[in-house]
């Protein structure tokens, strides 16, 4: 397990490599110039030129690159061209309420899409079945600003049931946080609800269908003891694979969701620095982002030797 272990965290070099490449072009490619948004657009050619050797965008594009990824081998992922605060500090100060959101999420999407799709699997076919393949499709058909949009119409102009915005001190004031929390995360676990609950509902059709389950039904075993003890557990390794890219998906692409919700995670930061150019900021984050994507993958193949005990990561 440890040599695997080993080759699988050597195999996330190379990748990360290739994504820092790319992270790098398409933040380099994006139109214009941080001096002059520094420095705003009644700044002199002279003061731009110096702005621009002060932030070293003067060097080819090469040189860029090889200076940001040498202070990224010694896990320093520079300072913001806006305030000067390290890359790493802002992280860390926003990763918290992108992580409260995203496991917030990630529950309530497994409380419904769980057993809903083991429902529609059981059912398969019936009037259920066929009303949840289609909430399914509408979840993942409506945009997630429309949908947080019409949250926000619902449950705050409308009922005043819940604040539109912001975000609450979770240890602090539980209560107040959980208001705060429940649009923005229901927002999310819509559509991931929607998705985790076709994966549950294929996984257990197809575990349904297979011969040990025919053979347990045949023993007079239970319904509910089919379901629980041979087709929940041996369809979980797709839904578990699932979770995890979501789970990974919800870090980094919550943009949409925490802007509409003025909810101060990661996703509105990088948002806000994609509109200022401040290049180390979104470079570092979606690096970050991407690093902890790759481990998530990891987990995931870890986990699978305790869902299915015939799985093994030899040496």
């Amino acid at each position: 397990m440890q040599g695997y272990i080993l080759r699988r965290l050597i195999q996330i070099v190379p990748s990360l490599f290739l994504a820092s490449i790319l992270i790098f072009l398409i933040i380099y490619l994006s139109p214009g110039d941080p001096a002059v948004i520094l420095l705003g657009p009644d700044a002199t050619p002279g003061a731009v030129r110096a702005m621009q050797e002060r932030l070293g965008l003067d060097r080819p594009l090469y040189e860029q690159y090889l200076l940001w990824l040498s202070r990224v081998f010694q896990l320093d992922l520079g300072k913001s061209f806006l305030n000067g605060a390290p890359v790493w500090n802002l992280i860390l100060l926003k990763l918290p309420a992108t992580v409260e959101l995203a496991v917030a999420a990630m529950l309530l999407s497994m409380a419904v899409a769980f057993p809903l799709g083991l429902t529609a699997a059981v059912r398969r076919g019936s009037r259920l079945d066929y009303f949840v393949t289609g909430f399914n499709a509408l979840s993942l058909a409506i945009p997630t600003f429309f949908l947080g949009m019409l949250l926000i119409l619902a449950f705050t102009l409308q009922l005043g049931w819940l604040p539109p915005g912001g975000r609450g001190d979770l240890f602090g004031d539980p209560p107040r946080a959980l208001r705060h929390l429940l649009l923005p995360a229901v927002c999310l676990a819509i559509p991931l609800g929607a998705v985790v609950s076709r994966y549950v509902r294929s996984a257990t059709i197809d575990v349904l269908s297979q011969d040990y389950v025919r053979t347990a039904r045949s023993k007079g075993l239970s319904e509910r003891i089919v379901l629980s003890r041979h087709a929940v557990r041996n369809s979980l390794i797709p839904v578990v694979t699932i979770l995890g890219v979501q789970f990974g998906h919800l870090l980094g692409g919550a943009v949409v969701v925490e802007s509409v919700f003025d909810w101060p995670g990661l996703g509105k930061m990088v948002l806000y620095s994609v509109l200022s150019k401040d290049y180390t900021v979104v470079q570092g984050t979606l690096l970050f982002v991407v690093t902890v994507f790759l481990l998530m993958n990891l987990c995931i193949d870890l986990l699978y030797t305790v869902l299915d005990p015939r799985v093994r990561h030899g040496d």
